[in-house]
């Protein structure tokens, strides 16, 4: 088996080396000013931040003179000083991770020289304010004009400051290095550190088991507990592997990989199926010639990005295994995990997976908490870790009861659909790893708000699903006449 895989592996980069040759030229035809491209970009997403900053400000500032009318200069300085905070909660958020490409977590200094930089910004922001004010002031009878083109003036006038100050202190030093490696030509097309099985040997599987640690160990984290993989028994169910995957290019080719070589050696008949979900980098491209190495692997397109909740819908109606198990793509996981589910799967409708020691920012488990006691609220479901994507399910589940949304709000939906079908689950702890490469999307603005829209819009469906339900039970139940 271990000379099979490093066959496959060996003519998989084969199949793999024209797709990497073509856009490692492509890149190169794209280095020739990295400096000044990144600059321009970044005033570019800096303006787009500042514009929607603007919009949030202006909001808010009118919203306060709607409910609270003043012509008082004082009171103006005041609500122009809450909406500048307020909107400095979204300036951090969008410019931190979009426009300056800041990828470390959040800590408290970043955290206090992001509010010395907005202080100072309120405070010229002030100081324009009461000038602009006083000199449009006399010319200006209607007090919602004046307020407005004093704010847009002084709003101007800050821009600046708060450019240079993010620019050159607040998200300066890590941020130009991760701009520098993103700029730099990475081979998409073969993983970072791929795994390599090693020759045959007496040791058989264990050898290749020692081998995984060792390069797990290099990437930065260490395995909770070996595998082994020799005497591991035969499963008594098949399974089909579903990857979501968007712009993973990165990263895909060795998490295929890895279940790949996994799952073999477990001696389970198994599948992957990869849902590209709209990529525009090489992701499709690299599972397209895995398919061809490796006759498990299977591709399923989506023309455009339809969303996360789409990508798993897609691969549940084209798995045709006994059990569906999903993961994400982006290396966060280890597939050996999934060794504790088994033996639960033929007690339990499904096993779902809670993150251990959650390798995420402060901000994305806060996140992560309110919406798991909103989801609580709102569907009764009450879980460690709603939208942990490592969960393994009975097939057949699935195709009784239809998803319905498909967005982040995927996840919630099927907990909602297990708890109403009256069906049971385990929850089990599994590691969460640091992800190494690619970006993380669940965050991003247009995500939140559809898992919000989907969320309050089905569940108002839902629970009057619910009703009708237990209406009919409920006259079914009634004694009839004589």
């Amino acid at each position: 088996m271990i000379e099979t895989s490093g066959l496959h592996y060996r003519e998989t980069i084969e199949v793999l080396n024209p797709v990497q040759s073509y856009h490692n030229e492509q890149d190169a035809d794209s280095q020739h000013d990295p400096g000044r491209k990144r600059w321009i970009g970044q005033v570019l997403r800096f303006g787009l931040v500042g514009g929607l900053n603007t919009i949030v400000d202006l909001l808010i500032l009118n919203m306060l003179l709607l409910l609270f009318p003043t012509s008082s200069t004082r009171m103006i300085l005041i609500y122009s000083a809450i909406a500048y905070s307020l909107g400095a909660v979204n300036s951090f958020l969008l410019n931190k991770y979009w426009t300056f490409g800041y990828r470390q977590r959040t800590t408290w200094r970043e955290v206090v020289r992001f509010i010395v930089t907005t202080l100072c910004g309120i405070g010229w922001s002030s100081i324009i304010l009461w000038l602009a004010s006083n000199a449009l002031h006399p010319i200006l009878i209607n007090t919602t004009i004046w307020a407005n083109a004093s704010k847009v003036i002084a709003i101007s006038g800050t821009a600046l400051i708060s450019y240079l100050g993010m620019s050159l202190w607040v998200f300066v030093n890590k941020a130009r290095k991760e701009q520098t490696q993103f700029n730099t030509p990475v081979p998409a097309s073969v993983p970072t550190q791929p795994y390599t099985p090693p020759a045959p040997t007496r040791y058989g599987t264990k050898e290749a088991l020692l081998e995984g640690q060792r390069l797990n160990a290099s990437s930065g984290y260490e395995q909770s507990g070996a595998i082994e993989y020799e005497n591991e028994p035969t499963r008594s169910h098949s399974m089909s592997v579903v990857l979501p995957a968007y712009n993973e290019e990165q990263v895909i080719a060795n998490t295929v990989f890895e279940v790949l070589h996994v799952l073999n050696a477990w001696c389970i008949d198994f599948e992957i199926l990869v849902v590209n979900d709209g990529s525009t980098d090489q992701t499709g491209e690299i599972v397209e010639a895995l398919t061809g190495a490796h006759s498990r692997v299977r591709l399923i397109t989506h023309a455009t990005n339809e969303g996360y909740g789409a990508s798993l819908v897609s691969g549940f109606a084209a798995a045709t295994k006994e059990l569906v198990f999903f993961m994400d793509s982006d290396g966060q996981f280890d597939i050996r995990d999934l060794q504790k589910f088994f033996p639960l799967i033929d007690t339990y409708d499904a096993v779902i997976g809670y993150r251990i020691n959650r390798q995420d920012s402060w901000m994305r488990k806060l996140n992560a908490w309110g919406w798991k006691q909103l989801i609580g609220w709102v569907l009764g479901v009450h879980v460690r870790d709603v939208d942990c994507a490592f969960k393994l399910l009975h097939t057949e589940f699935l195709r009784r009861h239809p998803l319905e949304t498909r967005g982040a709000m995927i996840n919630a939906e099927l907990l909602y659909r297990l708890k109403r079908a009256g069906c049971t689950y385990k929850e089990i702890g599994v590691n969460h790893l640091p992800r190494l490469h690619g970006r993380a999307t669940g965050a991003r603005l247009s995500v939140i708000l559809r898992a919000f829209r989907e969320l309050f819009m089905f569940a108002r469906e839902w629970h009057r699903e619910e009703q009708r339900l237990a209406m009919q039970r409920a006259k079914r139940e009634l004694p009839t006449g004589s």
